[in-house]
């Protein structure tokens, strides 16, 4: 019998794995690679990169993480939230001044401040119930960020606006895979918050590109990694879990004292047959939203417009941001190094239009807009893949913060992780990981004190 049984190898069930590294597991994932929505590639001094791509800094589990496992992340360095729009490329200046500097009818200017203006407000507010207060725990603070204007949509919020600036509001909304009729106001104000402070927030880089550090764990934890191991079932019986799973078309299954199912909500409650049905329940009403991202890799020589910028959101184009994956290597380093790398990300309604289309021709309607972002871009790209994500991210909708308690209720000897149990992206993802690890070593360890005292030699009879 196994110790813990981990069901996912994305980044919540490999920090899982990291931190029970010591005991006797089984990491089973279903695709052929871990990392989940992780997903980088290295080409030279830069890496290709089709998911998550900045990671929380500072008092972070991501740091503990990023430092237990000795991988190296810096800051991104310099611009981080530019803008193209209308035929205008805005790389410095205040984000805040943006919507004055881009070229648009002035009814779409007036409805962009005052949107803009409310928006400003709550943003302060979103400051101060994103703060930890004192006494306050984890699972406390997450249900009052989740409780946040959490009764109507950000659509409903903002209200109806000119299409100029409804599309200013898109990029930064919509990077949650979800557009601004389905994600709740306060969702849409704390992605404001987090542009807005971005220096505070996710800012740091994993050199080598992001699966660096999902590869280094794997590598670590060796063959207790299964990969294209399909879970059908988990079910409880009296003192253990028994995980069922398929493997080269063969029925498997393996016996362990608990499991950290670290799936997608949607799978999770398909496969834990028998969790508190209120949990399962919840765990079908968590809702994802679609994306595509695609990766280019570029012979260009010579400095570029684009070299000092890492983030541009693009309104009104096929995707939704252009990110300088490359920016890292470039903002580093003396001399400019030939080529660059970059990633597109569209989510929400911009990839379920996309997904109608093979790859080649999403990388052609891609690569017609990035010239038009980064002028002679496409003529220099010497690579290209796209990346289809159809249960991209789950994301905040109204209602969402009525789910939270039920969901971090424990269930038996079924642990749940993965980034829909909170708002931190992948910093919740890894915290939810590590904390599923902690209440397994907590049982195991309990259970292990118990069997050596009912083991232990009774006293002798005075």
């Amino acid at each position: 019998m196994k110790d813990v049984v981990i069901v996912g190898g994305g980044i919540a069930g490999l920090a899982a794995g990291w931190r029970l590294r010591h005991w006797d597991t089984l990491l089973l994932e279903s695709e052929g690679r871990v990392g989940g929505r992780i997903r980088s590639e290295r080409r030279g001094p830069y890496w290709l990169n089709w998911g998550g791509h900045v990671y929380a800094g500072g008092d972070s589990a991501t740091s503990w993480l990023l430092s237990s496992t000795g991988v190296d992340a810096v800051p991104v360095p310099g611009s981080l939230a530019g803008l193209s729009m209308n035929g205008k490329l805005l790389l410095k200046g205040r984000v805040e001044s943006y919507p004055f500097r881009i070229p648009m009818p002035m009814s779409a200017r007036v409805g962009m401040v005052k949107a803009g203006a409310r928006v400003a407000v709550q943003v302060a507010r979103y400051a101060r119930i994103v703060q930890r207060r004192s006494g306050e725990d984890a699972a406390q603070h997450q249900q009052r960020i989740y409780g946040f204007m959490n009764d109507r949509s950000f659509k409903d919020f903002i209200g109806g606006l000119p299409e100029d600036a409804e599309a200013l509001f898109k990029p930064t909304v919509t990077r949650s895979a979800a557009d601004i009729d389905q994600l709740s106001a306060g969702a849409g104000v704390g992605y404001f918050s987090l542009v807005w402070n971005i220096g505070g927030g996710l800012s740091q880089s994993i050199l080598g590109g992001p699966s660096t550090l999902t590869e280094s764990i794997a590598a670590a934890l060796s063959d207790r990694v299964r990969l294209n191991a399909t879970v059908d079932e988990i079910v409880h019986k009296s003192d253990s879990v028994v995980v069922r799973y398929r493997q080269g078309g063969v029925e498997q299954e393996v016996e362990a004292r608990c499991v950290v199912l670290a799936t997608p909500a949607t799978v999770s409650h398909r496969v834990a047959v028998d969790l508190d049905p209120y949990v399962r329940e919840a765990l079908s009403k968590i809702v994802y939203g679609p994306y595509v991202s695609a990766a280019f890799l570029s012979n260009e020589t010579g400095r570029q417009v684009w070299d000092d910028a890492y983030g541009i959101a693009t309104p009104k184009r096929s995707f939704a941001v252009a990110l300088n994956m490359s920016n890292v290597v470039h903002g580093y380093e003396r001399e400019r190094r030939p080529g660059s790398s970059i990633m597109t990300f569209s989510p929400g309604s911009l990839a379920r239009e996309l997904l109608e289309h093979d790859d080649e021709k999403i990388r052609r309607i891609y690569l017609d807009d990035l010239d038009q972002v980064l002028p002679g871009f496409a003529d220099h790209v010497v690579e290209a893949e796209v990346q289809r994500w159809p249960t991209g991210a789950p994301y905040c909708f109204p209602g969402r913060g009525q789910l939270q308690q039920t969901l971090t209720r424990r269930s038996g000897r079924v642990f749940l992780a993965g980034d829909y149990l909170g708002t931190f992206y992948t910093e919740t993802a890894i915290r939810t990981g590590l904390s599923a690890a902690q209440e397994a070593q907590s049982l195991l360890a309990t259970e292990l004190q118990t069997a050596g005292q009912s083991l232990a030699p009774a006293p002798a009879t005075p």
